[in-house]
């Protein structure tokens, strides 16, 4: 009887703690894009976080499937009150919800921490979420474009080791040499269709131009700029012998073994490279023809805000926020990912030895000092202005205008001319 007693005893203590516990615990719902890239990296960071803020229950919302996704769920979520807590949004999507006032102003939040620089954070990371002088969001995972390199089937078609193509000239002609050595071999795949037009925004950067002008008035993409990269689009399917596929579809051919040269984002590096599993060597290159003094490179990957309205959810909410962006999440983030984290800590102390071991990854670190904001486009019509030229790059890429590259960018510019607001000087 006193064994069943004190038995019993126990597991009511045990309930009534555990029952303590789950009513002192506060909910986050976070939400956040691509499932492909980022799951298990969400998952681990959260089974750290749990470890260390039990009082914080972390639950994780089924994710966007993209940027676009994402923000356009937060819009019609923020109606309805709907949203989560913690919301992981593209870096060009800030501007959008900024202007919805949507996201959580974090500036006094930043001012309350105390030694908060030796924890990795600095004002760079700030300016990335900086929308109209306050900071709304802190950046998680950073990419930027590179070439993904076959370097048997470089071998193949007769292409140096160790003088691998550094312009786009060059690039074009390997791939050229590479899709003669069969029908079922690609030269070379582009993934234009990334999300917020960010691989036409590369080219054109790249070479010193820009989207609009500088109050915003006027499509500026049509110069020397742009016709040079919409003109290397057309030269990919032209000469490159480029296919009309999609970027999973892209991703998969490269890694069987039957693509030369993959342009896409440093965040694809750990799956492409878990996919290829050694099927050949794998090498990866900076992105071409990046020209001094005023080339740049557009900055991929995603922020975290926070949408929570009551204050202990943001209270709660801030102290997520922190354990993602700071050394531990960040770099959790690298391991698992291609991403670069911006947290200063998770570079020198937990990734020291990383790069050393990864160097295919330390290609697009190499190329941080070109690194620009990825352009939102200003105005209720940005979203569809990012529609509208994909439309357009798609009609170079399928081939139904591949000869028309000047008269593509030609139409293009006055479609998305059409779209931008008619006040001077939209806010940036």
């Amino acid at each position: 009887m006193l064994k069943t007693f004190v038995a019993a005893a126990a597991l009511s203590l045990a309930a009534g703690s555990a029952l303590a516990q789950t009513q002192t615990q506060t909910e986050i719902v976070m939400q956040y894009p691509y499932p492909e890239l980022f799951t298990e990296t969400h998952k681990r960071i959260a089974e750290e976080f749990s470890k260390v803020r039990p009082d914080i229950k972390v639950t994780l919302r089924a994710p966007y499937e993209s940027y676009e996704d994402g923000t356009q769920k937060v819009l019609r979520e923020a109606v309805t009150n709907q949203m989560p807590d913690v919301s992981f949004q593209g870096l060009n999507r800030v501007r959008v919800l900024v202007d919805k006032n949507i996201p959580a102003e974090l500036d006094g939040y930043i001012a309350a921490e105390k030694d908060f620089d030796k924890q990795g954070f600095h004002q760079a990371m700030y300016d990335i979420g900086t929308a109209s002088g306050k900071v709304y969001a802190l950046p998680f995972a950073i990419s930027l474009p590179i070439v993904y390199v076959n370097l048997d089937l470089v071998k193949q078609a007769g292409g140096d080791l160790n003088n691998l193509p550094k312009s786009w000239d060059e690039l074009i002609g390997l791939a050229r040499k590479i899709k003669s050595l069969g029908a079922d071999t690609n030269g070379i795949t582009y993934a234009w269709d990334i999300t917020g037009n960010w691989l036409w925004q590369a080219p054109v950067f790249a070479r010193g131009g820009s989207m609009l002008n500088a109050d915003e008035t006027k499509v500026a993409f049509n110069g020397p700029e742009g016709k040079f990269a919409i003109n290397m689009i057309a030269r990919l399917v032209s000469e490159g012998g480029m296919p009309n596929l999609d970027q999973p579809s892209m991703r998969a051919a490269f890694a069987a073994g039957k693509t030369g040269f993959h342009v896409t984002s440093t965040s694809d590096l750990n799956k492409v490279t878990e996919m290829v599993g050694g099927k050949f060597a794998l090498k990866t290159l900076p992105f071409p023809d990046v020209a001094s003094p005023n080339g740049r490179l557009p900055a991929g990957g995603n922020v975290v805000m926070i949408l929570a309205k009551d204050k202990a959810k943001r209270d709660a909410a801030w102290e997520v926020v922190k354990f993602w962006t700071g050394p531990k999440g960040a770099a959790i983030m690298a391991q698992t990912t291609g991403y670069m984290p911006p947290n200063k800590v998770a570079n020198d102390v937990y990734l020291k030895d990383f790069y050393v071991k990864n160097p295919n990854n330390y290609t697009a670190v190499s190329q941080l000092a070109l690194l620009t904001k990825w352009y939102a486009f200003p105005g209720d019509n940005g979203l569809k202005i990012t529609d509208v030229i994909k439309d357009h790059l798609n009609s170079i890429v399928s081939g139904t205008r591949a000869k028309e590259a000047d008269a593509v960018l030609a139409d293009m510019t006055a479609d998305v001319q059409k779209l931008l607001p008619k006040t001077t000087g939209a806010a940036r």
